[in-house]
């Protein structure tokens, strides 16, 4: 269910609830160091692929950054894994985030398809097993789209700016470095203050503050690294999260122009 959904009175305790546990869910911002097979640009690769996955199998925002979640953490506590398994770890952490959130999760073959028969069912299964097992079965995972869409419930903006806070958070998924050292609800509060600045020249209202706790001052670090992906977005290799958002469903954001500096207050 959507933090969207939950009456505003509860915002405060789900706020306080999802704070708490976001440190215990974290990955280690360097543990690529831990497998020398594995480089940024394969992940890079394959997080915008299972981007492509999840828009084809129409399955919700939050699967995908709960996706990205297991595989660090799962990659955080595993050395050399070896580049031919990356693929399938990917594969199973969206096959458990599919589980975990969606109402109708694409069956098992579904998912031996998607990787053109790479993997059998069986070594789905076991990946899935020893995946459970590292993560010690926590799957409850805070993420970057939840805090956003809190903060959204609390302080509401247009369309356009909330699916381009959206789109933003989402292109934070392709890069660990830097994005693994902030935690999501630092990267949800940048989201919000970049695309609020894009459309409509504000950033961080007052009551955000008194609700979060993070100030300007705070946020900028973040906000500063999501500034310049959002302008380098246009001309990356990776383009599945720019094709996702270019669509009427998310009010074309992807084809907004990023503001060339931000003339922080």
């Amino acid at each position: 269910m959507s933090v969207e959904t939950f009456c505003f009175d509860y915002a405060e305790d789900i706020y306080k609830n999802l704070r708490e546990s976001e440190k215990k869910f974290r990955a280690k911002p360097a543990y690529l160091e831990k497998h020398p097979e594995i480089t940024n640009a394969m992940r890079v690769v394959l997080v915008d692929w299972l981007v492509e996955v999840v828009q084809e199998y129409k399955l919700g925002s939050e699967t995908l950054h709960l996706a990205v979640n297991y595989l660090d953490r799962f990659l955080s506590c595993t050395t050399f894994i070896k580049r031919n398994k990356l693929q399938l770890v990917g594969t199973v952490a969206l096959l458990v985030a599919a589980k975990y959130e969606e109402i109708f999760p694409p069956e098992l073959n579904e998912f031996v398809y998607i990787t053109d028969c790479t993997y059998s069912k069986k070594q789905l299964l076991r990946m899935e097993s020893v995946l459970l097992k590292m993560l010690d079965f926590k799957m409850a995972a805070p993420t970057t789209n939840q805090f956003l869409r809190l903060f959204i419930s609390v302080h509401p903006i247009c369309s356009t700016t909330k699916n381009l806070a959206l789109y933003i958070a989402e292109l934070s998924l392709l890069e660990s470095d830097p994005f693994l050292q902030y935690t999501p609800s630092i990267l949800a509060a940048g989201a919000y203050c970049l695309a609020a600045y894009t459309i409509n020249k504000s950033y961080w209202p007052d009551s955000l503050v008194v609700f979060t706790g993070y100030t300007m001052e705070e946020i900028m670090p973040c906000l500063t690294f999501l500034h310049k992906l959002y302008i380098s977005a246009e001309t990356r290799p990776q383009q599945a999260v720019r094709a996702k958002y270019k669509t009427s469903k998310y009010c074309h954001v992807s084809g907004i122009t990023a503001p060339t500096a931000m003339p922080f207050p």
